[in-house]
């Protein structure tokens, strides 16, 4: 056997080994993964943003971005902690903000993506399982700040229910 091959023997065995160790260095080390954000619009209008996030029981400033986005471009954000967030994002117009969304990011959150329109902005977060959940004005999920500032968020434990989960827990206390 020549070195060139017992030296590639060598650094493949290595790799097989730590393979399945990576994720127990990452949780002794305490390393966190990322969340990539990405802002798209979809307006006629450059728009004005700013994006926010606090972390859950602390309440301490974990991440603040802002960006002027033109008509039909797609912004790649710095990424988000894989932390349990709140996650805001605020729409600016003539220096006042005009609407506000608020989500919740938590580690099981793969992608935050905003569109950004003309009236209107949506947040929607992908999910390891594969599942979404969408953030926007209609769909009363409280995710909207009102005027006086009094910012509310769908499940401040950063929990999500799909619907048939509630809807089988109902069943079950009418019994």
């Amino acid at each position: 056997m020549n070195r060139r091959t017992a030296l590639g023997l060598a650094a493949t065995s290595a790799l097989a080994g730590l393979a399945g160790c990576i994720e127990g260095v990452q949780e002794h080390f305490g390393l966190q993964g990322v969340i990539p954000v990405e802002v798209q619009s979809e307006a006629d209008e450059t728009q004005n943003i700013l994006l926010e996030a606090r972390e859950r029981g602390s309440g301490r400033q974990s991440y603040e971005q802002s960006y002027s986005v033109t008509p039909d471009e797609t912004v790649s954000a710095p990424h988000l902690d894989q932390t349990e967030q709140s996650f805001r994002v605020a729409k600016i117009e003539n220096e006042s903000v005009t609407t506000v969304r608020t989500a919740s990011v938590t580690p099981e959150t793969n992608l935050v993506m905003i569109r950004l329109y003309d009236d209107d902005l949506v947040i929607e977060l992908e999910f390891e399982d594969g599942d979404t959940e969408t953030v926007d004005g209609e769909s009363g999920d409280g995710g909207n700040q009102t005027a006086n500032g009094n910012e509310t968020d769908p499940d401040a434990s950063g929990n999500r229910t799909a619907a048939n989960e509630t809807d089988a827990a109902a069943d079950e206390t009418d019994e």
